[in-house]
């Protein structure tokens, strides 16, 4: 997309190949009380690249909810925490990953003509063709790609932004490294109790995350009332979570971001009556609904919103080859406790669009590796950290053991007293340069 609208890369010819049917993508719509339950987290750096692009001024803003405010929390130590503020820009704005796609699509659409080959698989990835004569062109380098249509595609690159299990890859020989966390994300659209709770004001807003020793859950606003729920846990658990009643599993969520670990492994375990369960456990207890500390209690949950997905580390060990480069998921895949995943793939993009449009500038072959590893250099190591990150916090809030709670707990806070540290904290989650 930036490179149909660069001068010096406008002429060249591109293709996008998706198996999906892209025209539910450009009309995607939905009511104005109901929200997708695939949201992302954008940076400020994420949406001044979509800025650049002229893409963030086609998303549609009534649907965009910018938060100012986290407050994180360790669920074996409550008096554990860590609260982040930046009123501008915001630590992050929530958008539906439909709503961000449909504006990409109407990007696409205002660019020079691109090939677009939607309903349509890849059948297979081959070396092109030998040259059949000493003067003819040899381009059995360039990858020859070949559609479910039996349409036959040349590369000078190909570009795999395929997923997990990368074909792309798959063809280049790029293997990975990486593990299965055996969690499961269970994500959700729930609205919260009361009138309007951010009275129409979309400043001010918090988001919330407390780390269980099963994973973390967190409530991430929408407009409104709205927000929307990952909560990590294990397979077994997101099973039961998922099958109960709405009201049981409004109760559970209620549960986990306010009572003990204890509590809330008795509840998971029972069959139904969560909801009663809470209350009387509430009562006992004396959990105080305080927002600076807690959300405030969601009421319900979307229908049809509940549902979930494996979580995955993995990090090729490359993310190019001759003639291929790799972007987002097909490159990386990161917890999701950070919210970073669709910003690392969008900076990968941001970063091999300058590449290309470097190598053009002087002369070169787009498809060289000696081009590409400008690409690779900046981006295998930026975020092979974030990946390091999240999956050390995942393992060392996993953990239960008294004296190591303890020593969790004392880094937290000191941290949290440390106001230049929080800062540089949020300045590199969100990919603002220091």
């Amino acid at each position: 997309m930036y490179i149909g609208s660069y001068p010096s890369t406008s002429n060249l010819k591109l293709a996008l190949i998706e198996s999906q049917d892209l025209n539910l993508a450009r009309s995607w719509q939905l009511p104005s009380h109901q929200y997708a339950n695939r949201a992302s987290s954008i940076t400020p750096a994420s949406e001044a690249f979509l800025s650049q692009i002229a893409v963030w001024p086609l998303i549609d803003s009534t649907r965009l909810q910018p938060y100012d405010h986290m407050r994180v929390w360790d669920g074996m130590d409550s008096s554990s925490h860590i609260s982040f503020s930046s009123p501008s820009p915001p630590i992050a704005t929530m958008t539906e990953n439909p709503n961000l796609q449909r504006a990409l699509l109407q990007r696409l659409s205002e660019l020079p003509p691109i090939s677009i080959f939607d309903s349509t698989k890849v059948a297979s990835i081959d070396d092109g063709p030998s040259p059949s004569s000493q003067d003819s062109l040899n381009l059995s380098s360039y990858p020859s790609i070949t559609l479910s249509s039996g349409q036959k595609i040349l590369a000078r690159l190909l570009v795999g932004a395929d997923g997990l299990n990368s074909p792309v890859r798959t063809f280049a020989g790029i293997p990975t490294r990486g593990w299965d966390y055996e969690r499961h994300g269970v994500v959700a659209t729930v609205k919260y109790s009361g009138c309007d709770v951010f009275n129409g004001n979309r400043n001010g807003v918090t988001a919330y995350q407390r780390f269980l020793p099963s994973g973390p859950i967190a409530l991430l606003a929408m407009p409104g009332d709205y927000a929307t729920l990952v909560w990590t846990t294990t397979p077994g658990k997101a099973a039961k979570i998922k099958s109960l009643a709405d009201e049981d599993f409004v109760a559970m969520v209620n549960a986990a971001f306010r009572l003990d670990n204890v509590d809330l492994e008795y509840m998971t375990g029972l069959e139904n009556g969560q909801t009663g369960e809470l209350n009387w456990r509430c009562s006992v207890t004396g959990v105080r609904e305080d927002e600076s500390c807690i959300p405030r209690l969601i009421e319900n949950v979307q229908e049809g919103s509940v549902a979930s997905f494996p979580l995955r580390y993995r990090q090729a060990d490359s993310y190019i080859s001759s003639r291929i480069a790799l972007v987002g998921d097909a490159a990386h895949t990161v917890h999701p406790l950070a919210g970073q995943g669709l910003n690392m793939g969008l900076a990968d993009v941001r970063s091999l669009t300058k590449t290309i449009e470097y190598t053009v500038e002087h002369g070169g072959d787009i498809g060289d590796e000696m081009y590409l590893d400008r690409y690779n250099s900046e981006m295998w190591m930026q975020n092979n950290r974030m990946l390091g990150v999240t999956d050390k916090l995942h393992k060392l809030y996993g953990v239960s053991w008294g004296p190591l709670v303890g020593i969790r707990s004392m880094g937290l806070k000191l941290v949290d007293q440390l106001d230049p540290v929080k800062i540089w904290l949020m300045k590199q989650a969100g990919g603002i340069e220091t």
